[in-house]
């Protein structure tokens, strides 16, 4: 079996837990090198060290900062002579609490990460591919949430920030498409990461009934789905949003 994304360099933001640690395993596995990045530089490079094949990279990144993430991008174009052409938007909060409670800067740090942040960095890879001549067959998929489609209760800043990104990235795909840049958002359900693992347990059966596959998903689940996208296998598949939550 050829490997899909063999060749590839892939940047991951999130890669420190949960669905971009599990993407970036999948995409090292089917050829790609892999800037793991994340908030906590710690784990992000612990990613990186167990990533099957060799030269990958693990940075820190704080997606709620332009500067932060143009500092990322300079030194991946100074390590591989070009800008990475994968760019999987993974990196997320929450800060739960009822709309009537919420404070404003709960509110404001969920959309400036989750919203923002993606804006960021799409804005700032897709010109790097462009003015580097390697934008045709890139590929940027963006992490939203189900939750951005149905909402949740004690959730109104996370769904705002979810449902922006596919709005986001919809309107991206539609203008880097000239450029050969496929944009795509992944809506993941309720998936075991450590982002659910503070829900309590009468809350997590509550939803698996609502469930048909009677189960969470696993971060792997996502990764592979994300990694369709990020190779030429999925080369016409633009401005989409799949779903990966078991048919909730």
């Amino acid at each position: 079996m050829s490997k899909i994304v063999a060749g590839k360099i892939a940047f991951v933001t999130g890669a420190g837990s949960g669905i971009g640690k599990a993407t970036c395993r999948i995409l090292a596995r089917e050829g790609a090198k892999v800037i793991a990045t994340d908030k906590n530089l710690k784990a992000a490079e612990q990613t990186a060290s167990f990533l099957e094949g060799s030269g990958h990279l693990a940075m820190e990144i704080d997606v709620s900062n332009t500067e932060s993430i143009e500092n990322a991008f300079k030194k991946c174009v100074n390590h591989f002579s070009k800008p990475p052409t994968v760019v999987v938007n993974s990196a997320g909060i929450t800060r739960d609490n009822f709309l009537l409670k919420m404070n404003v800067d709960d509110f404001d740090e969920v959309l400036k990460v989750n919203l923002k942040g993606t804006f960021s960095t799409c804005k700032i890879a897709a010109n790097q591919m462009i003015e580097a001549g390697v934008s045709n067959g890139a590929s940027i998929i963006n992490i939203s949430s189900i939750i951005g489609k149905i909402g949740n209760m004690g959730q109104c800043n996370y769904a705002a920030s979810k449902a922006g990104v596919v709005a986001l990235t919809r309107t991206a795909a539609m203008e880097f498409g000239m450029f050969g840049i496929r944009v795509n958002a992944i809506l993941p359900a309720f998936i075991e990461t450590p982002m659910i693992a503070s829900v309590p347990d009468k809350v997590k059966e509550m939803f698996i009934g609502m469930i048909p596959l009677k189960r969470t998903g696993k971060p792997e689940e996502v990764g592979e789905v994300i990694t369709f996208l990020a190779s030429d296998r999925s080369s016409y598949v633009n401005g989409t949003s799949i779903e990966v939550t078991g048919g909730l």
